[in-house]
């Protein structure tokens, strides 16, 4: 947690409202669309990026819930050694749904920029 006198940093800040619901979903459809196919554990380690929790359940539901949305697909890759391991692919609905995600966040930089403008004003 962050210490509410110093700055506060991506995924550590105790603020109230310091974490976007569903952001692994997003996080999830950018990377894919950056590095298809991959595997999940590659995804939990990518995840960090962007200060997102490497919680492999979180993860794993998210991925279930795309596939059945049909935003993502998935395969079994048998090629190497040890496990199978299941790859997972962007479909076109996964690329239109990141495109509303960024369309959003893009609006709510629009807003967050505003405030803290206005803050920056009346700070002192």
């Amino acid at each position: 947690m962050c210490d509410r006198n110093k700055d506060c940093q991506p995924g550590v800040c105790s603020c109230r409202g310091g974490k976007i619901e569903r952001f692994i979903e997003p996080c999830l459809l950018l990377l894919l669309k950056k590095n298809q196919p991959a595997h999940g554990y590659e995804l939990l380690d990518s995840l960090q990026v962007f200060g997102v929790s490497g919680d492999p359940g979180s993860l794993y539901r998210t991925l279930r819930r795309l596939e059945n949305e049909g935003m993502v697909t998935s395969d079994w890759d048998t090629s190497g050694t040890g496990p199978a391991k299941r790859m997972y692919r962007l479909l076109p609905a996964g690329e239109k749904l990141l495109e509303h995600w960024i369309n959003h966040f893009k609006a709510v930089k629009q807003t967050l920029d505003m405030y803290i403008k206005t803050y920056e004003q009346v700070k002192e």
